[in-house]
């Protein structure tokens, strides 16, 4: 662990406030995906004894957001960035209304948004969650010192992964000694291992259950490489009964549909859209592929590990810290649809391979994945932050 988390039992009478601490969780995204996924484990986990709990969020968000808990109050204002003047007083009015202890961003640009509003609030406790290393920052953006600019006014950042504390702490520049690695976690109850769901999903788009499945689950967007995997579908045998199933909503639906029909791939792939039951489709399919060009530490390949469902994904990042190749998946580079196509067809020839990934990709999740670790790791940060913010001693 990058900086080991000194962090006393619930027990500890020390670091136990005497009221309910005022927490706020922030993001500005206007779509859910593995932050916002990241955010509801928390908001549902945390527990209420010591916390009351506050979200803000854009309004195109709540309506995505239907297991929302219901005594989560909702604050509408979240402006996109530093300069969006109406929703950061929006937001900086209810910080103080509200009187809110911590504020939880998660994604940078959510936290370079917030940070700002919520210092000028008064709000003591600022953590920023980044979940994924920004490829997309070139030139004058991917300059450190404006990391470590907007960064003064957080107080701790918390990583993932190992893969996504080293890039804070080497590409962004970040004082190691405000990074905090808490690995995501999962509801495992969520995902047995191979059950046949109630309602097999498979018949409603025309899939038989001889037809070996594979599955995708990720925002239709640049960041997965979903494009990599269609031209790695062309390249598989055209007669062997193989389907992909891409579940997801995104700004690249439409293109993906397009490069499907240009590469002749018809029906054999298949973008049904959101999913909320995801585990149905895990229980049914045989491979679970993830080629993104970067993660933080993807929950989509830890349910399909807990599933029960051997992995082919991208060697990026956190994902090496969730499939380990060779024992219960197969890793490959970004952006090269011939290896992802060998790693597939090697798997689709072999049932037993894939059955013995699968059983321990499950043993790994059952050991590692479990989300209580995580809300008990992140309720401890918060305490030990709050306990050292400046001024506490005379509090």
């Amino acid at each position: 662990m990058l900086h080991p988390l000194p962090l006393p039992s619930a027990a500890g009478p020390a670091l136990e406030p005497s009221r309910r601490l005022r927490l706020l969780h922030f993001s500005n995204a206007t779509a859910r995906g593995g932050a916002e996924e990241h955010m509801l484990t928390l908001l549902r986990g945390l527990d209420r004894k010591r916390f009351e709990l506050h979200l803000a969020c854009p309004p195109a968000l709540a309506p995505h957001l239907p297991d929302l808990p219901p005594d989560v109050r909702l604050c509408p204002s979240a402006p996109r960035d530093p300069w969006s003047l109406g929703p950061g007083a929006g937001l900086r009015q209810y910080l103080r209304r509200h009187r809110v202890d911590l504020l939880h961003a998660h994604i940078s640009c959510a936290s370079r948004a917030a940070t700002p509003w919520a210092r000028w609030a008064g709000t003591p406790v600022v953590i920023e969650t980044p979940h994924v290393r920004e490829r997309w920052r070139r030139g004058w953006r991917n300059a450190a010192w404006m990391d470590r600019a907007a960064g003064r006014g957080v107080t701790a950042y918390i990583a993932v992964s190992e893969a996504n504390a080293a890039y804070l702490r080497d590409d962004r520049r970040l004082p190691a000694g405000k990074i905090f690695v808490i690995r995501n976690g999962i509801d495992l109850a969520r995902f047995r291992a191979r059950p046949l769901p109630q309602l097999d999903p498979r018949p409603a788009l025309g899939i038989a259950p001889t037809e070996v499945l594979l599955l995708c689950v990720a925002r239709l967007e640049p960041q997965k490489g979903h494009a990599v995997l269609l031209e790695a579908m062309a390249r598989l045998n055209a007669a062997a009964p193989v389907r992909l199933v891409c579940l997801g909503e995104g700004r690249l639906a439409g293109a993906l549909r397009a490069q499907a029909v240009g590469l002749g791939l018809g029906s054999r792939v298949l973008f049904p859209g959101f999913c909320p039951d995801v585990a149905a489709w895990l229980a049914v399919a045989d491979l679970f592929v993830l080629p993104s060009f970067y993660e933080g530490l993807p929950l989509s390949a830890m349910e399909a590990a807990a599933a029960g469902c051997a992995i082919v994904a991208t060697a990026v990042d956190g994902t090496p810290e969730v499939v380990e190749d060779e024992h219960t998946g197969l890793l490959v580079e970004p952006g090269d649809p011939g290896a992802l196509a060998q790693a597939l067809l090697r798997l689709i020839a072999d049932p037993d391979l894939r059955h013995r990934f699968a059983e321990r990709a499950r043993a790994r999740a059952l050991r590692d994945f479990d989300q209580r670790r995580q809300i008990e790791e992140t309720t401890r940060l918060y305490l030990q932050l709050w306990r050292q913010r400046p001024g506490a001693q005379h509090a």
